[in-house]
This record gives structure tokens, sequence and C-alpha cells, in this order.
């Protein structure tokens, strides 16, 4: 990829993120459901799921794969695909903002349009970087992406109600200090019904996305209200291998034939 199509492909992944018109991002882990889900009518960007790209490599979730292995799997995502990728670089793959500048620089050069970076030491409820901590690391990223002359888009992750669902203001004062720092949209976590969406909506000093489950608000709501991006993160693996459980356990037991075993590449 050049470097002036990478240019582009950071610049409309940035314009698709609308309030009351959400970017919703179907999450991928390896190159064939990456293509599956760019070829679905619709999609205009894709995004990367950590713990299901973990999981595809027979490792835990949070930083369980290396750099060099995070990297290359986010390549060839991207280079299967004409569309906009954004990655999900968990903490950055290093304890210090000097090494989460390094690698996210590395990130872009395999073409990463987009990158969620995290606040939390771990997997959600795990504890949080203190607050100039993680500032500094969300700073570190619009660093890299600066100096490489990509207008990457960073959805920087919030944790806070995530470990401690009374936490609001912390949750606050962090999304507005990543925004400060340099990320394009906040996102919560622990946004699971209207009332909190809406509060985030109105304290939050810029974009917001959310994860999303059948136990959230729903997306048509979450439009309606201004919520500038969607993710579902591992669910849409989950969702693949609900179907793939029950299709065995039918043929296993002799059952009909599903109608997706006939499917094509």
């Amino acid at each position: 990829m050049t470097h002036e199509t990478n240019v582009q492909k950071a610049e409309l992944l940035r314009s698709l993120h609308v309030p009351g018109t959400p970017l919703i991002v179907t999450n991928v882990w390896d190159s064939i459901t990456a293509r599956i889900v760019a070829a679905s009518p619709g999609v205009k960007a894709l995004a990367t799921a950590s713990h299901s790209v973990s999981e595809a490599h027979g490792v835990p979730d949070g930083e369980g794969l290396s750099v060099d292995q995070a990297i290359a799997a986010a390549a060839l995502i991207i280079r299967s695909v004409e569309l906009p990728v954004s990655v999900d670089f968990e903490k950055g793959y290093s304890p210090d903002a000097a090494g989460v500048e390094a690698n996210v620089a590395r990130l872009i050069e395999a073409g990463a349009s987009g990158i969620n970076i995290e606040d939390s030491r771990g997997k959600p409820k795990a504890p949080l970087f203190d607050l100039d901590t993680a500032v500094s690391r969300v700073a570190a990223v619009r660093a890299a992406a600066d100096k490489s002359g990509v207008p990457l888009v960073i959805n920087a992750r919030v944790d806070a109600l995530a470990g401690t669902p009374d936490d609001w203001n912390d949750a606050i004062v962090r999304a507005n200090a990543y925004l400060a720092a340099g990320a394009d949209v906040a996102f919560v976590l622990g946004l699971g019904t209207e009332d909190k969406v809406k509060r985030a909506l109105d304290e939050i000093d810029g974009m917001i996305s959310v994860i999303s489950n059948p136990a959230s608000v729903p997306l048509k709501r979450l439009a309606e209200l201004g919520v500038s991006r969607v993710s579902f993160g591992p669910g849409t693996m989950g969702l693949s291998l609900a179907h793939l459980q029950q299709a065995a356990t039918q043929l296993t037991a002799l059952g009909d034939y599903p109608a997706e075993l006939a499917f094509t590449f």
C-alpha cells in the first residue's frame, strides 16, 4: 500500500464517524472474515477485535500475542481488503509511551487506518493506568500518526465504568483527556442503558463509540441519540462459533444439511 493510499483510507475512516449516522463495524479476526464482511452490502470499513485475533492464534487476550505477531495479523487483514481497517492494538504492546509510539509507527506502515488503544492494564475490570500515564499513551499514538503523515483515527478506550460501574466522573475525565490528547473518538465501555448513553454524549466533548450486544440499546436508537460508532468486539466470533456448533450438532445427529453448508467462496 502506498503512503497516499494509506492517507486516503485514514481520511475516509475519519469521515465515516458521524454523530447520528454511526459507523457500524462488524469485527473481524482473519483474512476470510475480513473479506466476507467487506463484501457485505453497506459495509464501509472494518475493525479487528483483539480477543478474536488472539483466540484464532491460540493465545489469551490481553497481549498474548507478541507485537510482531499482532502487526502481522493486522497486516494480513489489511491487505485482504480494499476498505479502511481499524486495528484493536490493545495497550500498544509496550509498558511505556515511547514504545507505544514506536509500535504504532510500525502498525501504520502495515497500512492501518485506525486504532483502538486501551487504558487498562489488561482485560476490562483490570486496574487502569493512572490518568497521566494513560493520556501520555494516547498522545504517543497521535505523535506516531503525525510523524507518519497518516491521519490515523484513534478510538481511545475508556474502561472506568467496566471496572467500577458507578465511577462516572473518572470515565468522563478520562474520555475528555484522551480527546484533548489527540484521540478522535472516546470508546466508552459500560454504556448499557439509554440514560448512560445520553449522559456520556452530554458530558464528553467529542464523538463517542460504544460496544453492543443483544442486551444493549438498539442500534437505531443509538443512532438517534448521536453515537458515532458501534462495534461488537468478540461477539461476532461468538456468533460465528455458535452457528458452527449448532451445525456440528445437527450433522453429527444425522440431521438435515444446513443450507449454509453450500456456501462457496
